[in-house]
């Protein structure tokens, strides 16, 4: 029989997982193929990467995200953690912020995928595309440098827990 917390802590660790690597991976790779499509004046090829980024993210990170806060309220029910707590706040505080850059990213990419589709070469491509994608890397920063203050604060519970 498997325990519940063994269980609801492999699946935090494995979404948190997820949700770090699958971020860096599709930024990684969306970069990549932004910056190779313009050398290579290729539409398609920025078209392709676009709509994978969009596909991953609905496949991999959304789902990662709501597993996320499942398991977490779900650990901190099952260890007898109360919901407010300097941890705890801290943690929530973080999570938000990563998704106030996330939500805008989704609408950026689908934005940006949309915009690449409907253009027929890199030179048609809308003026604001660029800059959209410029604000789409940026909005990243922040966002992943909060889901690396959260693994800190999972692992070294540096605050107060209760």
């Amino acid at each position: 029989m498997i325990h519940a917390y063994p269980l609801w802590k492999l699946l935090h660790v494995l979404s948190s997982t997820i949700l770090f690597g699958t971020g860096l991976g599709i930024a990684f790779f969306c970069w990549l193929g932004y910056r190779s499509a313009l050398r290579a004046n290729d539409i398609g090829a920025l078209r392709a990467v676009l709509r994978l980024t969009v596909v991953a993210d609905y496949c991999f990170t959304a789902p990662a995200v709501l597993l996320q806060i499942t398991s977490g309220l779900i650990l901190m029910w099952l260890l007898g953690w109360p919901w407010v707590s300097q941890w705890a706040a801290a943690v929530y505080a973080l999570f938000v912020l990563a998704g106030a850059c996330w939500l805008p990213v989704l609408w950026l990419q689908i934005r940006l995928e949309r915009e690449a589709a409907g253009a027929a070469t890199i030179a048609a491509l809308p003026g604001h595309f660029h800059m959209r994608f410029r604000w789409w890397f940026g909005l990243g920063v922040p966002a992943f440098t909060a889901v690396i203050l959260i693994f800190y604060l999972m692992i070294a519970k540096p605050l107060p827990v209760m």
